[in-house]
């Protein structure tokens, strides 16, 4: 369980979060497009493979990762303030419940917001994934290995952890699940108003995320919830596509 210090100021805190999850972000962006244009001045091709392996290598690793350890050395502090360490069985229990429950709230809000006429926006890895399957064999493995510890590192790790420092750990969970969701609109294709459907339903899971990790203190049970719950979802889109001929938007949107 996370403490909580009154002390803080609560704007403040909840700004300097904000600010933290954006920067990992931005930083993500900026270092994709100059590699980008690297590639582009020196008129070097990659297959699509390589590309991926590298930009996930610089989005996830070097931004996200980046800018948490440089958030910990600011302010002096080390991986105990995240929560690294050895899971225990109960961690373990949280983290194959955690799965299943956020395959189950995705599945049943996607159900309830898409009854309503809504059509969410489709993410941009997921997309790739479908249009070239075979990037989805390295997207299963790299759910578990990049995306899932260095984007929990980031976003509860530092940002939920921060913002529990002045909020109760309802409203740090929330907070935290919100802006998660909020950062991947620059993830989807097609129109705001199919992004911002989306936004609403990855929002269901990543509240899983963040009270697992509110309540274990272990920023490694929801990296394994995160990668638990892509690479299952990159599993599915692989057989849809592959075997059934199909890509569905209701796997291809909820990617996180």
């Amino acid at each position: 369980m996370i403490e909580r210090d009154s002390r803080l100021w609560a704007p403040w805190t909840l700004f300097v979060g904000v600010f933290v999850g954006i920067t990992g972000v931005a930083a993500s962006v900026v270092l994709m497009q100059t590699f980008a244009a690297v590639l582009a001045g020196l008129g070097v091709e990659l297959s699509v493979t390589t590309l991926l392996v590298v930009t996930l290598f610089l989005g996830q690793y070097a931004a996200f990762g980046g800018i948490a350890l440089l958030y910990l050395r600011l302010r002096g502090l080390d991986r105990d303030y995240v929560g690294v360490r050895s899971p225990s069985l109960r961690d373990l229990a949280v983290a194959v419940g955690g799965w299943l429950g956020a395959l189950g709230v995705v599945i049943t809000a996607g159900t309830l917001i898409q009854a309503t006429g809504a059509t969410p926006a489709n993410n941009q890895t997921a997309q790739l994934g479908a249009n070239f399957p075979s990037l989805l064999l390295v997207l299963v493995p790299a759910s578990f290995l990049v995306i899932g510890p260095c984007e929990e590192l980031l976003f509860r790790g530092i940002v939920q952890r921060r913002f529990r420092e002045a909020f109760p750990s309802a409203a740090a969970v929330v907070l935290g699940a919100a802006l998660f969701a909020a950062i991947h609109f620059m993830a989807l294709t097609g129109g705001a108003e199919a992004r911002l459907t989306t936004i609403a339903i990855l929002f269901f899971p990543s509240l899983v995320f963040g009270a697992a990790y509110e309540y274990t203190g272990n920023v490694l049970v929801p990296a394994f919830i995160h990668g638990a719950y892509n690479a299952t979802l990159f599993a599915l889109l692989y057989v849809a596509v592959k075997f059934a001929g199909i890509q569905p938007s209701s796997v291809v949107g909820v990617v996180v």
